[in-house]
C-alpha cells in the first residue's frame, strides 16, 4: 500500500495480477489499516521529532498539516461520520492514511476514529471492487 492511493489502485492492482478476489480485498483491507491507529497516536510526536531534526522539513510538515486541516472540515462538522464520509469517497487523498491524519489533528479520539475508518475502507472497498469488475467485464 502507498499512501495517497491506497486501497483505491491495490485492489484492481492485486486482481488485475490475477490474485483470488478475497484475497486481494483482505491485502488491501489489512494494507489501509495497520498503519491507522499508529497514525493516529504517534503522527504529532513523529512531526516534532522530524522539525527538530531536520528543520528542512518543517515546510513540508505544515503544508502536510495545512492540507489535512483543510481538508478535516467536514469531518470537524459531522464528527465520525464526517471521517466515514470522506475516507469512503474513492479519490486520491481521501483514504484510510489521510483520514488517520486528520482526526490525529482534530484531536479524534481513537474508539471514535478507527471504526468510523474502517467502515469508510469498506465502503470505499465495495465501490472499487464494483468499479473493478464492471471495467473487467466491459474489457
Amino acid at each position: 500500500m502507498v499512501p495517497v492511493v491506497e486501497l483505491r489502485l491495490g485492489l484492481p492492482y492485486g486482481i488485475a495480477l490475477g490474485l483470488d478476489y478475497p484475497l486481494a480485498l483482505l491485502a488491501a483491507l489489512i494494507g489501509n489499516m495497520v498503519p491507522v491507529p499508529f497514525i493516529i497516536v504517534y503522527i504529532r510526536r513523529i512531526f516534532i521529532w522530524i522539525r527538530r531534526h531536520w528543520e528542512r522539513l518543517d515546510g513540508f510538515i505544515t503544508k502536510l498539516e495545512n492540507k489535512a486541516h483543510l481538508k478535516g472540515e467536514t469531518v470537524r462538522k459531522y464528527g465520525p461520520l464526517g471521517l466515514l464520509i470522506f475516507v469512503a469517497i474513492p479519490l486520491p487523498g481521501t483514504g484510510a492514511w489521510t483520514g488517520a491524519l486528520i482526526a490525529a489533528l482534530l484531536d479524534m479520539r481513537l474508539k471514535h476514529a478507527v471504526p468510523s475508518i474502517f467502515l469508510g475502507v469498506c465502503i470505499a472497498a465495495g465501490i472499487m471492487t464494483a468499479l473493478t469488475f464492471g471495467v473487467i467485464h466491459i474489457v
